[in-house]
């Protein structure tokens, strides 16, 4: 890892710490937004454009759809699921008309609706957060440890296409039915719902290691539980430390697999803002969420079937043992093998 990557991710977690600190100092779980973790990771420590979206438009679209589901709380009298379809159409709306890809905004509205999150100090934060975000960003690009990606108004904006966003609420509400009759909504946590669209959206290398990022999502839930139920919970860690010390983890492990993917932050957060009566059984919920909605989305979206056998192999058989799969060519059969 080299030094000035390696001053990105102390950044982040210097911002990551000061949210869950002052989530502390005020005694307000509803400061701590999972998604911003991701954020940061996406804007800060990745050298490249992940979201095709303006600085200023990023503040505005986190913050009305964090203020629009802490309303759909506060005054719709609909079932969970319902609130859901309305969530998830009003994000997807605004992507639409705003001609972004600012996925994070499903996750801005849908957490209130998933926790019962009814306080104005979430959006609150979510605004301020945000603007911290890419004010950091800026500062980062400003002083030459973050590669300068201009925001291009003519080739930057994104053409949406309704029928895609129609069949992504479909599957989505289809997925998120029986969680939501059972009350299991962790199930469909926001993280993989951000997951869900960005793989069946999104023309990212990612979606060639569904396998790698299934495995990522498992281990950072599973990070995730561990340092809030042992670290926090058992030995009295100050939330704070117990959250920087998972994401040096977290950080340590996207360095190991050289593939850092942003979703994965949040779902890391997410157990600290939960309730705690069973949290351990939340890295078991994450591995079915995240199984069901990858495989709708290579299956139905990406239609994997009729890849090619090569392609299948590199993105469903991990590298080492690929390589031990590897024919040897003509060649080489000759030296090893001579007549």
């Amino acid at each position: 890892m080299n030094k000035i990557k390696l001053i990105r991710y102390f950044f982040a977690l210097l911002i990551i710490g000061s949210m869950v600190g002052a989530s502390e100092w005020f005694g307000q779980k509803e400061i701590l937004f999972p998604e911003m973790a991701a954020l940061v990771l996406g804007l800060w420590v990745i050298d490249k454009k992940i979201w095709r979206v303006s600085r200023s438009m990023l503040v505005v679209l986190m913050t009305v759809c964090a203020f629009f589901g802490v309303l759909l709380v506060r005054y719709s009298s609909f079932p969970v699921l319902i609130n859901i379809a309305i969530s998830f159409a009003f994000t997807s709306l605004c992507l639409i008309l705003t001609r972004t890809t600012l996925i994070p905004i499903t996750s801005a509205a849908m957490l209130p609706v998933l926790l019962g999150t009814d306080s104005f100090v979430y959006p609150a934060s979510v605004f301020v957060m945000s603007l911290l975000v890419v004010s950091g960003q800026w500062l980062l690009e400003k002083n030459a440890l973050r590669q300068v990606i201009a925001f291009d108004k003519k080739k930057g904006y994104y053409k949406h296409s309704i029928k895609h966003w129609a069949r992504l609420f479909f599957w989505l509400i289809l997925i998120a039915a029986i969680p939501a009759y059972t009350g299991r909504l962790l199930f469909i946590v926001p993280p993989l719902i951000v997951m869900f669209i960005e793989f069946s959206s999104s023309s990212s290398g990612f979606r060639n290691r569904p396998l790698q990022v299934y495995m990522v999502v498992i281990i950072a839930a599973i990070l995730g539980t561990f340092f809030q139920y042992y670290v926090h919970t058992i030995l009295r860690l100050p939330l704070v430390y117990t959250v920087l010390l998972l994401f040096v983890s977290l950080f340590s492990l996207f360095e190991i697999v050289r593939k850092p993917f942003a979703p994965a932050c949040a779902i890391a957060l997410v157990p600290m803002i939960i309730p705690q009566e069973n949290i351990l059984l939340y890295p078991v919920q994450v591995a079915v969420g995240a199984a069901i909605f990858l495989f709708v989305s290579m299956f139905f979206f990406l239609k994997c079937y009729n890849w090619k056998r090569e392609h299948l192999l590199v993105c469903f058989v991990p590298g080492f043992i690929r390589s031990g799969m590897q024919r040897p060519n003509r060649r080489q059969r000759k030296k090893e093998y001579p007549e």
